[in-house]
């Protein structure tokens, strides 16, 4: 029961938190590393992927791939976190991000990432 209940509130927090850069865009950009290209489009790309794997945890038959991709896309949000303790304190999109806060976005990942292969199943 905990899993399902912990399944639900990942593919609602990713389907989410993906439609949310599209509805607040400039928070997502403002947080983009300088040396990465077009960061807007980076920003839509990184919302419908979030959309699109959130949903595939939805059913069995793609739930293992959306996990993996999950991992990967978190994984490779780290530079972006990296880059986000470098820089603290800052402003992002009108929010203080203390050294604190940002230290503790850069240890959720690996945490979301542990929390996503949890639910990984292997084939028996």
């Amino acid at each position: 029961m905990l899993k399902k209940i912990s399944l639900v509130i990942l593919i609602i927090a990713y389907v989410a938190a993906g439609i949310n850069h599209f509805i607040h865009p400039d928070g997502y950009i403002d947080i983009i590393p300088y040396y990465l290209p077009y960061p807007n489009i980076l920003n839509y790309v990184a919302g419908a992927c979030e959309v699109a794997f959130g949903l595939m945890l939805i059913f069995p038959q793609s739930r293992n791939l959306g996990l993996t991709l999950l991992i990967i896309m978190l994984a490779a949000f780290l530079p972006v976190h990296i880059a986000m303790v470098q820089a603290a304190p800052t402003r992002v999109n009108g929010y203080l991000i203390t050294p604190l806060i940002a230290w503790l976005r850069l240890f959720l990942q690996p945490l979301l990432m542990m929390w996503l292969a949890w639910h990984h199943e292997t084939k028996k």
